[in-house]
């Protein structure tokens, strides 16, 4: 089924690529003025025809390629399946099939709104050596005339450098007359004013929508337009002297042109209204005229304490209300949009990204507020980093140095721009990276006869599938990096057939592989616990039925019969849908009995982006981990009530910062306090194991109660991984250590008081259900 090209159509995506498929997205194209309230994308698996996924579309597509415009949805990692074959159904808003694409192959969908309809093969795809950035796309052209007549030749070409939001590589677009279709001021003269006129103090232009003539000083060139700056501006920093001049193609202007420019402002949403985020004023639909050229460019704007310096602590403290770029964070990168700048002695806080994208700290970070002994920046309770800027290649045709973490990258210089939820600065000559030298970490954790040891460690989709190079690393960083503990709590174990979607759920030879690996380095013939979860009902990659799972080192520990299972009522808890069950065990460790939750609550998918129109913006998913919380603190607020000395301990990735509502429930509040979180033994700066565009978090968590607290613990949180490139998981291990000697007076059986601990649980799990329908 192919579209009436005066319709919108799917022109370009992104679904597979070299290692974790990353950046997945589909991109709508369509003419100007065309309302997709009530449009959706709807992906369908191939394997069965089923509907699996369904993205909504909104807004009006605005003037951004000759009368035509683009909508881009996106997800997490690995939220558009690869094929083999899968397909992508366009939906108008009475239901109605516009498009139904697929590839690698054809399928008749079973579910949905293209049910019934047999899909077309688009005939090239993208595959597991694909490079990251590039996607499948529309080529040749699209022509409307004056009576809205629309002829196209387009074809789909094979994978190449994405264009998200511009025309493809060999794509043309011809709308009717140009321009901006409904803009401008109906044919009458253009208003004249400068750029820092247009751009104003205030995230939007008071010119949207208006015909002007400005000129200034070109100072950048991007695939689709050009950056221009006034030559003197105005002196104020509040409004930015300079904007981007959309031109649909290549520009043929030269840097050092001065020109002028008659067009329509734009206030252009990269994404789409549906995406946060914020808008970038341009000009679009130019007539353009160089008056000279070999000017020199007007002097940056240095970000450092020799110029500007951005706030330390806040993005936006008042909702947009007030526009001030000394206090809120974006509103102090708006200021700048399209300007020349210099971050001056730039340091990264984190490795270079699969989008070649950087994120850097100026003056090596003298002036930044978090700032960690290793060279990141962590985030802490009101603040989230706003000095760190991200720095991409996307001028500089993709060539992006590879840095980690403390890396030097001296002064960068280029034009600030907006793309993906960021600020960033595309740099229009290349960085010179001076190695930090970081050192992956070694745990500083004594290995003791009477001192338990215990990992938390997300191993991030490992299966038997996985490289033999990744176990080997991941033994490596067990055996050498935490000394082998005790007992390890592993996150994002797959089942054996990896991503395959084939009803596999079995996991022992993922377990037995990475076992082989770290005996092969001098490690302990570990043994393995763990509970299959459903096929298909745990989230995370398709196919790969992720799950929980223990180590443990039975010359050091013995798991006790029948207490490895998932906490009792997880699997009807609406909080565990399509999620992780947490995952229970008992060990006994000189006689002691300690026993551990194993956790990976749900991820923050759906969040919005920290520099997005939405202000706060949404922390995607907390509902669902507040109520995961309170289901395990519950569990062993059973335990503690039959035991109150009892050695339990809660684990894992649990996708939440410690001063948000789901990790206080966890612990408790006040009297209901049952659980502490190690890491609060750590200084601020050094609570971390993930990083996120830029910004070193803790995810990962090992909290334990009072009696645990009290065994001369020790804790760790073993860097490294995250602050490196080519790391084979994303998440550093958390090490904690008890002092457990060997008792003189025996205890209750374990199992005896997991069971009477399982019914004192279920007893108050029914007088909560009682409370709520009360």
């Amino acid at each position: 089924m192919q579209p009436a090209w005066a319709t919108p159509f799917i022109n370009e995506f992104h679904y597979d690529n070299v290692g974790t498929d990353t950046g997945e997205f589909i991109e709508i194209a369509g003419l100007a003025g065309t309302d997709l309230t009530g449009w959706t994308l709807q992906l369908y698996n191939g394997n069965g025809g089923a509907l699996y996924n369904t993205f909504n579309l909104g807004g009006t597509l605005t003037d951004q390629a000759n009368g035509f415009g683009f909508q881009t949805v996106s997800g997490p990692s690995n939220s558009i399946q690869n094929g083999a074959p899968d397909g992508i159904a366009l939906v108008d808003n009475t239901n109605t099939v516009i498009q139904f694409l697929s590839y690698e192959g054809s399928f008749t969908a079973t579910s949905g709104a293209a049910s019934g309809l047999t899909s077309t093969d688009i005939g090239v795809r993208e595959t597991s050596s694909t490079p990251v950035g590039f996607s499948l796309q529309l080529t040749g052209n699209i022509t409307t005339d004056s009576s809205g007549n629309v002829t196209s030749d387009f074809t789909w070409a094979a994978p190449a450098a994405q264009t998200v939001g511009a025309v493809n590589t060999g794509q043309t677009f011809n709308g009717a007359g140009g321009g901006n279709a409904g803009g401008g001021n109906g044919g009458t003269d253009a208003t004249i004013a400068a750029i820092y006129e247009i751009q104003g103090a205030g995230h939007g232009s008071t010119f949207d929508g208006q015909m002007v003539e400005t000129s200034g000083i070109v100072t950048a060139i991007a695939s689709n337009g050009f950056y221009v700056q006034d030559a003197n501006g105005d002196g104020n920093d509040a409004t930015s002297d300079a904007i981007f001049v959309f031109t649909g193609s290549t520009p043929t202007v030269a840097i050092g042109d001065d020109v002028s420019i008659t067009g329509t402002v734009d206030e252009f949403t990269p994404g789409g209204a549906s995406s946060g985020n914020l808008s970038i004023t341009e000009i679009t639909s130019p007539t353009i005229t160089v008056a000279s050229s070999g000017n020199p460019l007007p002097p940056a704007v240095i970000i450092g304490s020799a110029g500007r310096t951005p706030p330390t602590s806040s993005i936006d403290s008042d909702n947009f209300a007030a526009f001030n770029p000394n206090e809120d964070g974006i509103d102090f990168y708006e200021s700048l949009e399209g300007m020349r700048v210099t971050i001056s002695d730039a340091q990264a806080v984190a490795p270079t990204n699969n989008f070649g994208e950087i994120y850097v700290v100026a003056d090596a970070g003298a002036d930044a507020t978090g700032m960690n002994d290793r060279g990141g920046i962590t985030i802490s309770d009101g603040d989230l980093n706003p000095e760190r800027l991200q720095i991409d290649d996307s001028l500089l045709s993709g060539n992006s140095p590879g840095v980690q973490t403390g890396d030097g990258l001296g002064d960068v210089t280029g034009v600030i721009g907006y793309s993906f939820g960021n600020f960033e600065l595309l740099p229009t000559e290349a960085p010179i990276v001076t190695a930090g030298g970081l050192a992956a970490e070694t745990t500083s954790i004594p290995v003791e006869d009477d001192r338990l040891t215990v990992a938390s460690f997300n191993v991030e989709n490992l299966s038997a599938q996985s490289g033999a190079d990744k176990f080997a690393a991941l033994a490596q960083q067990i055996v050498d990096g935490l000394r082998s503990p005790d007992v390890i709590g592993l996150q994002e174990i797959q089942d054996n057939s990896g991503p395959t979607n084939d009803g596999v759920t079995d996991a022992s030879q993922t377990y037995q592989a990475l076992i082989d690996a770290i005996v092969a380095l001098g490690g302990p013939q570990y043994a393995f616990a763990d509970v299959a979860p459903a096929d298909g009902t745990s989230g995370g990659q398709p196919g790969g039925n992720i799950r929980t799972g223990f180590l443990y080192n039975p010359d050091r520990v013995d798991l006790v019969p029948g207490s490895v299972m998932a906490v009792p009522g997880a699997d009807t808890d609406a909080a565990f849908n399509n999620s992780r069950q947490p995952l229970v065990a008992t060990f006994v460790f000189n006689g002691q009995e300690v026993t551990i939750v194993n956790n990976h609550f749900r991820s923050k998918g759906g969040s919005d982006p920290l520099f997005g129109s939405v202000q706060p913006p949404a922390n995607g998913g907390e509902d669902a981990r507040t109520a995961q919380a309170q289901f395990v603190h519950d569990f062993i607020q059973g335990l503690l009530a039959l035991n109150p000395t009892a050695n339990v301990i809660a684990l894992g990735d649990l996708n939440e910062f410690a001063f948000l509502p789901p990790l206080q429930a966890l612990a408790g509040l006040g009297l209901d306090q049952i659980l502490t979180d190690l890491a609060s033994l750590l200084a601020a700066e050094e609570r971390y194991s993930f990083i996120f565009e830029g910004n070193s978090q803790l995810l990962d968590h090992i909290f334990v109660t009072d009696n645990l607290l009290s065994a001369d613990v020790l804790f760790d949180i073993v860097h490294m991984n995250a602050e490196f490139l080519n790391a084979f998981t994303d998440h550093d291990p958390l090490l904690a250590s008890f002092l457990l000697p060997a008792l003189t007076v025996p205890v209750p059986p374990a199992l005896l008081l997991l069971l009477m601990g399982l019914a004192l649980f279920a007893a108050l799990q029914r007088k909560r259900l009682v409370m709520v329908k009360s």
